[in-house]
């Protein structure tokens, strides 16, 4: 897994490539422990070069959002793959995380 980090208009935008398992979710829940405690209120999950998430991965996107919540702070989620979004609907992480077709929408759209 690469996790890529980026900023655009106050929204730090995590970019993650590959498979968001448990060898990766370590590295990104460090990232985004480290950006929550810097005050960051805007996370954007990119997920367009996501091949596969697993129950920690999608634990982080939880912790994220309610520490965020709290803050009124946002998390959103862009580019998610077919089956990657029927893990969010099956879960039904599809009504806590706003879902966006891609990076301009979400961007424009938080």
């Amino acid at each position: 897994m690469a996790l890529i980090e980026s900023k655009e208009n106050e929204i730090i935008i995590l970019t993650v490539n590959g498979n968001l398992d448990a060898e990766g979710t370590q590295a990104m829940e460090e990232k985004v422990l480290a950006l929550l405690e810097a005050g960051e209120k805007c996370l954007l999950f990119d997920f367009s070069e996501l091949d596969y998430i697993n129950s920690s991965g999608l634990r982080i996107l939880v912790l994220a959002y309610q520490r965020l919540k709290k803050s009124s702070g946002r998390v959103a989620i862009c580019g998610v793959k077919d089956y990657i979004q029927e893990v969010f609907e099956v879960s039904g992480y599809d009504k806590i995380f706003p879902l966006f077709r891609d990076r301009e929408g979400a961007v424009s759209g938080m």
